[in-house]
């Protein structure tokens, strides 16, 4: 029986990893479970599969999760050294499906373990991926992806040591694929959050709409898999039948194909090295249409452009594209500016004169995404 948590487990990729577990409760001895504000599917998903502890990252909360849990014997924890310390308990398996910067001390700490960790938390690559696989690397830990496109990636490279020419990402292109520049001006939160093929949180959905995700998800290919900038393209795909292509120096080319269910990529890494079998729709491809492409409109999705930019200045630019895009979509959301402002925030905080370090560490990434921040809304206007 494999110990696991989940850090994140009431929100979309946590659910998902919560149901594969429960499906299998003979094979798995769950360790910690954690999440946010919504503590009823907090304390429910602890007593379905009789996790050791529960943690709420809200300390106000504290007091109704341990209500929740009266009687069953489990432990109830809330703030952010409660989720420090559960993240420093053993587990075989750990999935790190917390949202935004804030799971990057988080993922340093489980990568401790000598455990597998299954990372879910795009900004722990983006921020602080050095500092990450230094770690894992010093702690005999395995990092597995999650994201749909870096798992279809990993499955597509393998273990082996290929020539790898080019990595191309897949984009749905998201709900304004076919806007308008004018309209996209105009979008609502609302509408961002609409996306066509995946269901996802709130952020990460405005996030796809805006190409914000995958200029990302170009930095954490950057991180993961040893390519060069320049070998690493995004084509538009809006059925998400394909999650990504490897190309190699051969003219061969390796496409990931399955349906846009999350639970996918998360059963990979929860059952590595094996494959077990998984409760999705099965690809009918009598039925499935035509698979289409184009490339971006980067004037449209300015979110490519400067994920290139990202990568090419190197150092602690990684950190200071987050903080920024992390604060834009904050303003976003609480409607204080436009949808095409985020990207314009981001790129003049992006060509404000950058932080220099000798060596990635967790204090110096904190005080850079400070103040990013601090610039982002100055930005703003």
């Amino acid at each position: 029986m494999r110990k696991v948590s989940v850090f994140g487990s009431t929100g979309s990729v946590g659910v998902n990893t919560i149901n594969l577990i429960a499906r299998r409760p003979d094979d798995f001895h769950v360790v910690a479970l954690t999440g946010g504000h919504n503590i009823s599917l907090l304390a429910q998903q602890a007593r379905a599969l009789r996790a050791e502890i529960a943690v709420t990252a809200n300390p106000d909360l504290l007091d109704d999760l341990r209500e929740l849990l009266a009687g069953s014997g489990i432990e109830a924890a809330a703030g952010r050294g409660a989720l420090l310390e559960a993240a420093a308990r053993p587990a075989d398996w750990i999935m790190l499906a917390v949202v935004g910067f804030a799971g990057l001390e988080l993922s340093l700490i489980a990568a401790q373990q000598g455990s597998t960790l299954a990372l879910a938390n795009k900004e722990s690559l983006v921020c602080g991926g050095a500092l990450l696989q230094q770690t894992c690397t010093r702690h005999g830990t395995r990092l597995l992806p999650v994201d749909s496109e870096h798992s279809a990636i990993y499955q597509c490279i393998g273990t082996q040591d290929k020539e790898v020419e080019r990595i191309i990402l897949t984009a749905s292109g998201g709900p304004f694929l076919n806007s308008t520049h004018a309209e996209m001006e105009r979008a609502t939160p609302e509408q961002a959050v609409a996306h066509p093929n995946w269901d996802m949180g709130q952020r990460i959905s405005i996030d796809s709409a805006s190409m914000f995700n995958k200029a990302m998800e170009m930095i954490e290919t950057f991180v993961l898999f040893d390519v060069t900038p320049s070998q690493i393209e995004v084509i538009v795909h809006p059925q998400s039948i394909i999650h990504s292509m490897v190309g190699f120096t051969d003219g061969a080319i390796m496409a990931h194909l399955g349906p846009p269910d999350m639970r996918a990529p998360i059963g990979f890494a929860l059952n590595w090295p094996d494959r077990h079998d998984l409760p999705l729709e099965r690809l009918d491809f009598g039925t499935l249409g035509d698979l289409t492409f184009r490339h971006p409109d980067k004037t449209r999705f300015p979110a490519i452009a400067l994920a290139e930019q990202t990568i090419e200045m190197g150092g602690l630019a990684g950190a200071v594209f987050n903080a920024a895009k992390e604060q834009a979509l904050d303003l976003f959301l609480a409607r204080k500016i436009g949808f095409l402002d985020m990207a314009r925030i981001v790129e003049t905080v992006l060509n404000s004169p950058q932080p220099t370090a000798d060596a990635p560490v967790l204090e110096t990434i904190i005080a850079v995404d400070a103040e990013a921040r601090t610039r982002a809304i100055a930005a703003a206007g």
